[in-house]
């Protein structure tokens, strides 16, 4: 397919199509070479019709937004909440867990009634407001500049706090899965206090929904194979189920 014009037309069409594509599979459809395919890809992500990928191009945002977490709260909330219901269960008697920000991490608050003492530490200002008045429940408020977007607080104080302590695990939440980055999210700002709490628990539990799977943000928290648990919704491909268990990750589907 040597015609310019017919081959943008045959990309487009296949990855709305598939969703995806790789550049191996592009070659092989038009019969020609990874650079020119490489070079279309590039054309047309820069007439906004594609996003490129490792290795290929998808319909997709690979790159995840810092969204106000108002916003964030009415997306996929149903699955959210699925998640939240089977990340309670992880939780043990007498246990101190982290519970991160965002809105899948929060949605764990709405179930959360231990029988037993149960400490709570958390960035998240509305998690701490939930849970300070429920029986059986301390909650350690980590200290720090409160970012608008999340309600959370982030900084060198709340790192400095993190350092003596320890918890049994953490639930966080992330904007990005990816095989090859890792776990990640949209805000720079709060990776290293994401960082410092997971290196501060023994298990560390992703809950995320599906749209996380296959996308980027912008600052790194962990590397796949920091992860013990990831928790989604039944609508996450199947492929990175296979490729995370592969891993050591047991993957839980809500």
């Amino acid at each position: 397919m040597k015609n310019i014009t017919d081959r943008h037309g045959f990309i487009i069409n296949h990855i709305n199509t598939h969703g995806r594509a790789t550049i191996n599979e592009l070659t092989a459809l038009t019969d020609v070479s990874g650079v020119t395919i490489r070079k279309d890809l590039k054309v047309l992500e820069e007439k906004g019709l594609l996003y490129i990928t490792r290795g290929g191009a998808s319909i997709h945002n690979p790159y995840s937004s810092d969204r106000p977490i108002q916003e964030k709260a009415t997306i996929n909330a149903e699955q959210k909440n699925n998640i939240a219901r089977a990340a309670v269960k992880l939780i043990g008697s007498n246990d101190s867990i982290i519970i991160g920000s965002g809105t899948t991490a929060y949605s764990i608050t709405q179930h959360l009634h231990p029988t037993t003492p149960l400490t709570v530490i958390t960035p998240a200002i509305k998690v701490s407001l939930e849970l300070c008045d429920r029986p059986n429940m301390e909650v350690l408020q980590l200290g720090g500049v409160i970012r608008k977007n999340s309600s959370s607080v982030a900084g060198s104080y709340a790192e400095y706090i993190l350092e003596s302590l320890s918890s049994a695990l953490i639930f966080i939440g992330v904007d990005g899965i990816d095989l090859n980055f890792g776990f990640s999210i949209s805000n720079l700002t709060e990776a290293n206090i994401n960082q410092k709490m997971i290196n501060t628990s023994q298990i560390v539990v992703i809950v995320a929904d599906s749209t996380k799977f296959g996308k980027r943000g912008i600052g790194k928290i962990c590397n796949i194979e920091d992860v013990d648990y990831v928790i989604t919704d039944n609508k996450v491909p199947k492929e990175y189920v296979s490729a995370l268990e592969e891993a050591g990750i047991q993957v839980i589907i809500a």
